[in-house]
């Protein structure tokens, strides 16, 4: 569950985390008014936001005078791992749920997506797995939905106020129903249905639950229960 505020938010620390997090999302170097319509702001408030985090090098400007991630950034990145502790916990355990042979991930949910910390499918060296996919919708994902239904439903409501839902076209009492079975069951079950054609098994982990595990692939429904059983005996080995 997200923190209750207990006073008025400040509305500049909100715009330039918002700021940090478009730039450190970006795949490539990116210009202020491009920055300032992605996130629908002014562009001299973006402007004066991305010199901020430049003065601090946690942005960096280009040679065309475009901004990216600076050294700053990735301290940031290094210092939250290492202090929360998470991927030092996590490694091992993950590592050891490939024994399964699908793809094994770990990932936190930020608004209406999950940030997936690792992701690595059979047969890749499970370094590789160490930010190798980046923001996805979180009701396309096993992680986001088992973590969405972490939240009261007035939270979820409040999250996809005015947006479409991805894989839930008929809005969000379709999700809701969702969530409900997945708070009943203890654990997701997604079924993507892309062209990969494949399942998500997924738990929460931490108390409160702030990231979740999952298995993905051809996933009989059969199969559905011992690998539940795997990732919840794996859960409070990460914990939070």
């Amino acid at each position: 569950m997200r923190a209750k505020l207990n006073a008025q938010p400040n509305q500049s620390l909100i715009d330039g985390i918002a700021t940090l997090q478009a730039l450190a999302t970006s795949p490539e170097p990116v210009g202020c008014r491009e920055l300032a319509r992605r996130l629908d702001a002014d562009p001299t408030k973006i402007n004066r936001l991305l010199k901020t985090l430049a003065y601090l090098g946690i942005a960096r400007q280009t040679a065309n005078r475009k901004y990216t991630a600076g050294a700053g950034m990735h301290v940031l990145a290094a210092q939250s791992l290492f202090a929360s502790g998470l991927i030092r916990r996590a490694l091992p355990v993950l590592e050891n749920l490939r024994r399964f042979g699908h793809t094994v991930a770990l990932g936190v949910l930020w608004g209406d997506s999950v940030s997936y910390l690792f992701h690595a499918p059979p047969g890749i060296e499970a370094s590789r797995g160490l930010g190798r996919i980046g923001l996805l919708p979180a009701t396309t994902s096993g992680i986001g939905i088992v973590l969405l239904s972490e939240l009261d439903d007035d939270e979820v409501r409040d999250i996809y106020r005015d947006k479409d839902i991805p894989m839930f076209p008929e809005g969000i009492e379709q999700l809701l129903a969702k969530l409900a079975e997945v708070r009943r069951l203890g654990y997701a079950r997604v079924h993507v249905a892309d062209e990969r054609d494949h399942h998500v098994v997924a738990v929460s982990t931490g108390d409160p639950a702030h990231a979740g595990i999952a298995l993905s692939g051809w996933i009989p429904e059969a199969a559905t229960e011992p690998l539940v059983a795997a990732l919840r005996e794996a859960a409070p080995e990460i914990g939070g």
